[in-house]
């Protein structure tokens, strides 16, 4: 790591009256410095800003000099004594610099402070240094020692320097491309000083009295959050700024909402004949929330502005058929309906749903599925049983490329909708003339999050699951024997039911050598299962192997199925009531919980066995969530908590990882408040053009990469 420091010694500039500044009108940061600063990504005084501190030391008050091991890490002031390469066997090396404290007493022990594989710190340490140090006191022997503490060096400087540093709380940075600690603090401490309060635009309105926030400013937030006067100051600054970022996000996304409703298209609707012969044919009742749903779909498809709408519902709830309902509204009105799912499995499986509900109706159906050639072309192909003039046409990416099928598109309904990007999911929309769009997902979203990701769409919730399921026995397993096992499977197969294993990796990897791999493990099931039959499935089968396989499967002649997470949608085996998911701890709660969704379909108990080593005390207590309960929402929100929504909703189409401040789980309070302030301003001034509002513009841009949705 490269040590350089902004030139100490300085004369003040005039106030920086303009965050695009670029670094190099900064007369405190030198060539060196600026070149290096420049690199790592910050080209003008907001970019520096908004580099947020990722942790803080309370540098008023340094830890005692620890005698023992600690739970949490200390912040220590001390004096190298001594220095030294180290070895530890023929190849690994080490380097250690042992520390006192500065006024050293008689009882005070050495701690040593160790870099393994890093040579060039020996060229960073000196003996009679005086060193802050940042780590976690451990045994080594009879020992203390703490491997890879965060370290500083205090250099002899002026008064001024050393209030950057010490006797204060202390900003820590995340650091890239070689910065140094002190360089980017330096750097930000002078920036703050120097920089014009009236050019940071105030983008919230000014805190009323009695407000938490009451005389904070963007500025002022900017100050508590970079260099905290207390750690009470710096949660103000930060909520203040968490808070902006979430009225940017529900200011576009509310503008999104409001523009789209003000469309004018057609309504897509028919009289309903359809879809109650539909109903009437079906062997089963429609539970009360698939028909509260249908309204909704039914009230959107009337209305001459274009309809955009969620359809959230956990597996086995049943979306399909709210899907052909709202299918057969629309081709009742005489347009065309678009099913567009992200997989050739899910697709088909979509096909022969609706084939075996709809063509004794008279509706012509067609499936149209596509691979990608080496050349990057995408030729198309269609599956059995075309119809020509197609109503509902159901398809996988394959229908972006095809213009004359989608000749009088009414509807596009985009299933997973999550697994496409903005493009995809713009560009079938963009087939109609302002069609009704109805997005489904089987993800349960906790409230905040729809709230945050999904503002611009209106919302109908499945949260009932059809009657006539068997219920679902969910355990955690720690490495159980494979003689038990498969002992357990011959048992449920000897009464006709079906299995799947599911297992992380395709083929066995040098790098993950105790994570089992499906093919490796295709090979011992058929053995240990003979003469019962098994299959194999993961992603990197052609679509022609992946669909062969599964009609064996949905036949029967298959048993058991031995398969990666490519079955986590579109699997639809009411037969199959045994799932055991190895390795389970690899996988998020909302994945397993999608997995285990594949069971449960049908009138037999069903048993799901998450397998892991039992190594981990965390991911044990996270696997348990499963155990407890079947509610996707109670699982969403833990799996928010534990892994974030760029995880839980894939970060390309999420659209929140751009916040940097913001927590979705732990700031609910913070989004509420962001809706009605986003509100209020856009009930007002829905286009943003009176003068009081036309710097919200530039917080529109700042979230230019933000929530993009259809």
């Amino acid at each position: 790591m490269l040590n350089f420091t902004c030139t100490q010694v300085y004369c003040p500039d005039p106030l920086i009256s303009e965050l695009h500044s670029p670094l190099s009108t900064l007369g405190f940061i030198d060539d060196r410095a600026r070149g290096f600063l420049e690199t790592a990504g910050f080209t003008d005084v907001e970019s520096l800003l908004l580099w947020y501190p990722r942790r803080y030391e309370d540098r008023r008050q340094f830890s005692g000099f620890p005698t023992a091991p600690c739970d949490d890490a200390v912040c220590l002031l001390a004096k190298v004594v001594d220095c030294e390469m180290k070895h530890v066997g023929p190849r690994r090396r080490y380097f250690e610099a042992t520390i006192l404290p500065i006024d050293e007493g008689a009882l005070d022990q050495p701690i040593g402070c160790r870099w393994f594989n890093m040579p060039y710190m020996s060229k960073v340490f000196a003996v009679d240094q005086e060193v802050v140090l940042y780590g976690k006191p451990k045994w080594s022997g009879r020992r203390l020692v703490i491997d890879h503490p965060d370290y500083e060096i205090v250099e002899d400087g002026d008064s001024a320097e050393a209030d950057i540093h010490l006797r204060r709380i202390v900003p820590v940075y995340r650091l890239k491309d070689g910065l140094h600690q002190k360089a980017i603090r330096a750097a930000i401490y002078r920036l703050l000083d120097q920089l014009d309060p009236g050019v940071v635009p105030d983008f919230l309105r000014k805190p009323a009295e009695g407000s938490p926030f009451a005389g904070m400013s963007r500025y002022k937030a900017m100050q508590a959050i970079h260099f905290p006067e207390s750690m009470e100051d710096r949660q103000l600054g930060r909520d203040y700024l968490a808070l902006e970022e979430f009225f940017g996000l529900q200011l576009n996304m509310l503008r999104r909402k409001h523009a789209y409703a003000a469309q004018n298209g057609t309504s897509h609707c028919g009289k309903g004949e359809l879809l109650a012969k539909f109903q009437a044919s079906l062997p089963f009742s429609l539970t009360n929330a698939q028909l509260r749903a249908i309204e909704d779909v039914r009230e959107g498809l009337n209305s001459i502005r274009p309809m955009n709408r969620l359809l959230q519902g956990d597996v086995g709830s049943g979306k399909t058929f709210v899907a052909m309902a709202a299918a057969l509204l629309v081709v009742e009105a005489g347009f065309q309906a678009a099913i567009m799912a992200p997989t050739q499995i899910l697709a088909e499986q979509h096909y022969l749903v609706f084939q075996k509900h709809l063509k004794p109706l008279g509706i012509r159906l067609r499936l149209h599925t596509g691979s990608r050639k080496e050349d990057g072309s995408m030729p198309l192909f269609d599956g059995s049983g075309i119809d020509a003039d197609p109503q509902i046409i159901i398809g996988t990416h394959a229908l972006l490329y095809d213009d004359a099928q989608l000749s009088n598109l009414g509807l596009a309904v985009i299933d997973e909708q999550h697994k496409f990007g903005v493009s995809q999911r713009s560009r079938l929309i963009n087939k109609g003339i302002t069609p009704d769009v109805l997005v489904m997902t089987a993800t349960p979203i906790p409230r905040t999050l729809t709230m945050t990701v999904y503002g611009d769409l209106e919302v109908s919730v499945l949260d009932e699951l059809p009657a006539g399921r068997g219920k679902i026995v969910t355990a955690v397993r720690e490495e159980p024997d494979p003689k038990k096992v498969t002992a357990f499977l011959r048992q449920h197969l000897a009464e006709g039911r079906q299995a799947y294993l599911v297992y992380p990796l395709v083929e066995e990897s040098e790098k993950l050598a105790d994570v089992r791999a499906v093919t490796k493990e295709f090979e011992e099931w058929s053995e240990r299962l003979a003469p019962l039959k098994c299959g194999i499935l993961h992603g990197r089968m052609s679509g022609d192997e992946k669909d062969a396989v599964m009609a064996r499967f949905r036949s029967r002649e298959v048993q058991v199925l031995v398969a990666t997470t490519v079955i986590e949608v579109g699997v639809d085996v009411p037969n199959a009531n045994i799932m055991i998911i190895y390795h389970a701890d690899r996988f998020g709660l909302a994945q397993l919980h999608q997995l285990r969704g594949r069971i449960g379909r049908g009138e037999h108990d069903s048993y799901c066995v998450l397998v892991c080593d039992g190594k981990n005390p965390e991911a044990i207590a996270k696997l348990k969530v499963l155990e407890e309960t079947r509610d996707g929402f109670r699982i969403a929100e833990a799996d928010l908590r534990l892994r974030g929504p760029g995880e839980l909703l894939g970060t390309a189409q999420s659209g929140v990882a751009g916040l940097r401040l913001g927590d979705l789980v732990a700031d609910a309070r913070l989004v509420k408040v962001s809706r009605d302030l986003a509100s209020e301003v856009l009930d007002v001034d829905p286009d943003l053009k009176s003068p009081d509002y036309l710097h919200l513009r530039t917080l529109l841009d700042n979230r230019s990469e933000g929530v993009e949705l259809s």
